[in-house]
């Protein structure tokens, strides 16, 4: 995967970079495996925004992802790598010998014509799902399960991976993208290999019309708000808000850590990231 860079013709080509689609394999998606998507511009069934910053953006067919790898002892061969508007990884198309088609999210490394499976029995190599106790110590994996048969739910955008660092008993210790170390339970699948698309971040849009084209609309500050928009909004002239920065609904906005104390799931957590 690589990015480009394009010339200058316009003020906002001279810094935007797009991708080079070398890993591409086809322009068209398997039919049978879309789903359509229907805007709802943040509004809820009263038409009221509940989720600001969404609307507009190219309309998109939603492509059925396999999270759950399911079709243990069954092998697949991949037909195609191809491009997902829906999310940053790209996505493979297999082909299982039962006649069976279904998209994962391909591994980084993962290439047509190349042959994976799920299931304990699978073997230790790129794009295969095994059960986490079956997996090396220092494995890196990808679509990590947190419940048995509920489907990957861990490390699924591009370029995201875990690491398998420890064993114990039930459950197995895992290295987390953002370096937390978790407990799950051994049953729990993940894929080999790191998430591809490692080079998403270092794209730049160039211009604020290619984040509207995303669906994503303008962040409006809280400032410039009348006072009953925002805790922060009104005054005479250009004020700063006269108080600490906070959200819409008055909760402090500066960055401290918003996790629940004494959540159920805290005794899982064996190293968290440190609060800075």
């Amino acid at each position: 995967m690589g990015i480009k860079k394009y010339k200058p013709t316009t003020p906002s080509m001279r810094f935007r970079t797009g991708y080079t689609f070398t890993e591409i394999t086809t322009d068209s998606p398997e039919k049978s495996l879309l789903k359509p998507m229907r805007k709802t511009g943040g509004r809820n069934n009263k038409g009221r925004i509940t989720c600001r910053h969404r609307g507009g953006g190219h309309r998109r067919h939603y492509r059925v992802i396999d999270f759950k790898r399911d079709k243990f002892g069954i092998p697949a061969k991949v037909a195609s790598i191809e491009y997902d508007p829906n999310r940053t990884a790209r996505i493979a198309l297999l082909h299982y010998v039962d006649g069976e088609k279904r998209y994962i999210i391909a591994p980084e490394g993962l290439t047509v014509g190349a042959k994976v499976m799920s299931g304990p029995e699978a073997e230790i190599a790129l794009g295969n799902a095994l059960p986490l106790e079956r997996i090396p110590l220092g494995s890196t994996v990808h679509n990590i399960e947190l419940k048995k048969g509920r489907g990957g739910q861990i490390a699924r955008s591009a370029g995201a991976y875990g690491q398998v660092v420890a064993k114990d008993g039930d459950y197995v210790h895992v290295k987390m993208p953002s370096n937390d170390v978790h407990l799950i339970r051994k049953e729990c699948l993940a894929t080999m290999g790191q998430v591809s698309n490692q080079d998403h971040n270092l794209l730049q849009l160039g211009k604020a019309g290619r984040k509207r084209w995303m669906g994503i609309r303008p962040t409006v500050r809280g400032v410039v708000m009348n006072p009953v928009d925002h805790p922060m909004g009104g005054g005479e002239g250009k004020s700063s808000g006269g108080r600490h920065p906070v959200s819409p609904w008055g909760k402090s906005s500066k960055g401290g850590k918003t996790r629940k104390t004494r959540k159920y799931s805290d005794k899982y957590i064996v190293k968290a990231v440190k609060k800075r």
